[in-house]
């Protein structure tokens, strides 16, 4: 899953947030009630939350790594080449789906010169992850102190910058996605594309998952196809938890 792959494939449009309230005070017999619709601000700040939490792990990971160390070299690498893909792929969908729906649904004003100015600055942090990738592909050949620094000094770059890109769109850019129909959202969900194998969307599944809050989780789950969830409960939670460990020598923290 990238960014597009935690698009719920599913008339629902993307990542709520919305509380479902109290479930204590509801009837013992009374069924669970329907996950709310989702909105494009909620899986913007759910994919958001994920790169920034993962290209930072990196970073401090990356410095108690003997820079000889080839699995474990091999293992960050993978994993860096994985976030950036997510995060070009959730650009791709953002400049290619996102704002021109958005465009054809705001007036004119400042809104706009906004889309333009966050498109820019999105390109400058592709920029970045394909320098990580780049760094990451180094240090598994060399297997030097310099070329792990590098990769290193490439997660910070990245790390600062999707901060800050981030924080920006978020107050600038995200609330004006209320404007956004519903039915345009959902040709999104549907025409989003994703690269990537079913054993890495589970894997990025359990990424978004893992610090939701519970009517995140309640509705990110709800709205994937049934056997996606099956595969999620039967072995993608128990994969995912294992390559966690592997990779961060901690189990997940939720």
């Amino acid at each position: 899953m990238t960014g597009p792959a935690v698009l719920p494939r599913s008339d629902s449009p993307a990542v709520p947030i919305v509380s479902t309230g109290n479930p204590a005070a509801a009837p013992a017999a009374a069924p669970a009630p329907a996950p709310a619709p989702a909105r494009p601000a909620a899986y913007e700040h759910v994919l958001h939350r994920l790169v920034r939490r993962e290209v930072h792990l990196l970073g401090e990971l990356s410095t108690w790594a003997a820079p000889d160390d080839a699995p474990r070299a091999a293992a960050l690498a993978a994993h860096a080449h994985l976030v950036g893909r997510l995060l070009l792929q959730h650009h791709a969908t953002e400049r290619d789906l996102i704002w021109p729906a958005l465009l054809r649904s705001l007036p004119d004003g400042p809104g706009r010169a906004r889309v333009a100015e966050e498109t820019a600055r999105c390109a400058r942090l592709d920029d970045l992850a394909r320098g990580l990738s780049t760094a990451a592909r180094q240090w598994t050949v060399t297997g030097t102190a310099a070329a792990r620094d590098a990769f290193t000094l490439a997660c910070r770059a990245l790390a600062d910058a999707v901060d800050d890109q981030t924080a920006t769109e978020e107050h600038d850019l995200l609330p004006l996605l209320a404007a956004l129909p519903a039915a345009e959202w959902t040709a999104i969900t549907a025409a989003a594309p994703c690269s990537l194998s079913g054993r890495e969307r589970l894997f990025v599944l359990g990424l978004a998952l893992e610090d939701a809050c519970a009517d995140e989780r309640a509705r990110l789950l709800a709205a994937l196809p049934p056997a996606t969830r099956l595969a999620w409960r039967l072995a993608g939670r128990r994969r995912y938890r294992a390559a966690v460990v592997r990779l961060r020598g901690a189990p997940p923290a939720g």
